[in-house]
């Protein structure tokens, strides 16, 4: 299959600045909007609702267009993709991240799930066989053990969830948002695969209604809805109809018109901002310089295995289903992590 190219550039040079604000603006808050839910809802609410928000509103807009009704029929049809596609992208996904962000908070969450590229890289050396160069191997090394040093450093803070827990609950959080993160980093490879040659806004609402299923199913038979309040239910719809759902159009939009390196690159921002968002509403305490030292050195480590001299059709191709979530989410699907 040939590479297709970027598209051009339409609508003034200030699209893709404008874009890319908005991008990271909605995923920081998504992030800070799922931290203050799960403190009273149950995570996996949460990651039902907001999954079930984005469908509705993902799927509409797929529906205006008579020219993508064919694909997303197309789509709905493959069903053993779609389920698989659906559980590791919305099921696993945004249970380990919505789970792990109740016992260590958003911003260490939002980390982690920034290190989908470091992930994906991994995965894709091991598994699939991906070219692999020192740069990237480097770069995959500094951004995991800076990120662990920062969730070791951090940990102390006062006000957050985080601090709250002991040692054991930090590492268990972490663990859930590392392993929710893999499994979206899988889900790219799977995508690709599967779903390459249907258009993402086709594609996404089969998969975003089978992860529907997947999570109101185990809402449903284990987890008790009595304590959350219509006021959650609301903010549950807020972070999956006009927080999660719009990333998902523009981080597309971006990939297409500047490539996946440069939106991967958007979300590096994100957990400086969720941080500090954390800061600024009283849940954490403020950010010492050697948090703030090693957030930059995560970033850095992720930048250098982003980066490459793949071409850049291929690589849109490549990355055009990938989160933090960057959730994982999230949440977009691009190398970040998403939403």
């Amino acid at each position: 299959m040939r590479d297709a190219p970027l598209r051009p550039r339409r609508g003034g040079h200030l699209v893709v600045p404008a874009l890319s604000a908005l991008m990271i603006a909605l995923l920081a808050a998504g992030w800070l909007l799922a931290g203050r839910l799960v403190d009273g809802v149950p995570p996996l609410v949460v990651a039902a609702g907001r999954t079930a928000a984005s469908f509705v509103v993902i799927t509409v807009i797929a529906l205006l267009y008579p020219r993508s009704r064919s694909d997303v029929r197309a789509a709905t049809a493959r069903g053993g993709s779609v389920a698989l596609l659906a559980f590791l992208g919305f099921f696993a996904y945004y249970s380990g991240t919505l789970l792990g962000t109740g016992f260590i908070g958003a911003s260490r969450v939002g980390l982690i799930v920034s290190l989908l590229p470091c992930i994906t890289f991994v995965i894709g050396v091991a598994a699939f066989r991906e070219p692999s160069t020192l740069r990237k191997v480097l770069g995959t090394v500094l951004a995991v053990v800076a990120a662990c040093g920062y969730a070791l450093a951090d940990g102390s803070a006062v006000g957050g969830a985080g601090s709250r827990a002991g040692g054991g609950a930090l590492v268990g959080g972490g663990l859930l948002a590392l392993g929710g993160t893999f499994t979206y980093a899988v889900y790219g490879y799977v995508y690709r695969r599967r779903m390459a040659d249907l258009t993402p806004v086709a594609a996404l609402p089969a998969v975003t209604g089978a992860g529907t299923v997947m999570l109101g199913l185990t809402v449903a038979l284990f987890v008790p809805l009595g304590g959350v309040s219509l006021a959650d239910w609301g903010g549950i719809a807020i972070l999956g109809a006009v927080l999660t759902a719009p990333v998902f159009l523009i981080s597309h939009e971006l990939i297409l018109r500047k490539g996946p390196l440069f939106t991967s690159a958007l979300a590096l921002v994100v957990p400086f901002l969720v941080r500090l968002g954390e800061w600024a509403l009283g849940r954490e305490a403020a950010p010492r310089p050697l948090v703030l030292l090693l957030l930059l050195l995560c970033g850095v480590g992720v930048w250098l295995t982003i980066g490459g001299a793949r071409p850049a059709g291929r690589a849109a191709v490549e990355a055009a289903p990938n989160e933090r979530h960057t959730g994982k989410g999230p949440e977009v699907h691009t190398q970040q992590g998403t939403s």
